[in-house]
């Protein structure tokens, strides 16, 4: 969504070249820019951007032909708009569905210009990051998993998990660098489909 208005985007599979060349040549300088205007403000660090130092081309090099891996991004207008990485390696914590298979988000992140935490006003397209959740809910269809999914969240984004996507918050991970842990069960996945977040 651009402003108010709804625009044609295009979800992939895949994380490309065309989407790492996005990354580095457009998202980097745009982020690099964003954190000198919050230096320059003197905003705190702890409130700047968590996932600043995160190498999408190491991340994609990281899992290259591994099947339990699938990436995910979005582009619209051109560009790459948001990114995401899953893992069916990890199985669900929630006592009504422990140890069933969920898709685990392991990393997704929106394009600078379209993170309001970042900019403090409205991005240039909203939504990408609620399509990256409904296409691993769909993946988690797909693989017979009821829409069952999970992540670890970076503090800036507990809100959102919390109470925009509504999964539940299974509280701080002492294995996981402390972070919020969430999941999400096919009813509530069912019910973020049909609310269209």
């Amino acid at each position: 969504m651009k402003g108010k208005e709804l625009v044609d985007a295009e979800l992939w599979d895949v994380i490309s070249d065309k989407n790492l060349a996005d990354w580095e040549a457009k998202w980097t300088p745009e982020l690099i820019r964003l954190l000198g205007a919050l230096y320059d403000k003197g905003v705190d660090r702890q409130l700047w951007p968590q996932s600043r130092h995160w190498d999408w081309r190491a991340k994609t090099v990281a899992i290259e032909s591994r099947l339990d891996r699938q990436c995910f991004s979005i582009v619209c207008e051109g560009m790459t708009q948001a990114m995401m990485i899953t893992d069916l390696t990890k199985r669900a914590r929630l006592p009504d569905q422990k140890n069933d298979h969920l898709v685990y988000i392991d990393f997704v992140e929106a394009a600078p210009w379209n993170r309001r935490e970042i900019l403090g006003e409205l991005p240039k397209f909203s939504g990408a990051g609620s399509i990256l959740i409904r296409a691993a809910i769909e993946y988690s269809k797909v693989e017979g998993f009821k829409g069952r999914i999970g992540l670890h969240s970076l503090p800036q984004a507990n809100d959102f998990y919390a109470n925009r996507v509504r999964m539940t918050d299974l509280g701080q991970d002492s294995n996981y660098q402390n972070l919020r842990y969430f999941e999400m069960t096919p009813e509530q996945a069912e019910a973020f489909i049909r609310e269209g977040k």
